[in-house]
């Protein structure tokens, strides 16, 4: 059986982790899924600092973009320029169809921006498309030591 992926959910919203987490069951994915509600959490997270202390290093990070405290653009960029984390996958999941905020993820080096569909089987389809793919055939750095700051 394949190792779990580990996943960080960075998403204040209740219904899209739901979602979520009925995707990864969906597709028999095998996962371990930590949600955050917000970016100042996000990177505490990341740079495991109080309650977070322990937790694992994501295979893999779902952002939003419109978080409380500290914005999904923010999280990106702080993530893609540490040496110490830039190799994880980012995958933006977002509400927002505006070409503009693609622009700048993408200037920020997401690996991936997807726009929210309005539902839960317009959210499956975009899954059974390209995360997927992502999720289980290609290879995510979770094996790989992180390196030191």
């Amino acid at each position: 059986m394949k190792k779990p992926v580990k996943v960080l959910l960075v998403e204040d919203n209740p219904a899209d982790i739901r979602w979520t987490v009925e995707i990864f069951k969906e597709y028999h994915i095998p996962h371990e899924i930590h949600s955050v509600k917000d970016g100042a959490e996000a990177l505490d997270f990341l740079y495991k600092k109080g309650k977070y202390k322990d937790v694992f290093y994501p295979d893999i990070i779902i952002l939003d973009l419109y978080l409380p405290r500290i914005k999904g653009h923010e999280v990106l960029k702080k993530i893609k320029n540490d040496k110490s984390l830039n190799f994880i996958p980012v995958v933006v999941l977002t509400a927002s169809n505006s070409p503009e905020d693609a622009i700048i993820a993408y200037k920020n080096h997401v690996d991936c921006y997807i726009s929210k569909p309005v539902d839960f089987k317009g959210l499956m389809k975009i899954i059974q498309r390209t995360g997927k793919f992502g999720l289980t055939v290609a290879t995510l750095p979770g094996c790989i030591e992180m390196p030191s700051k």
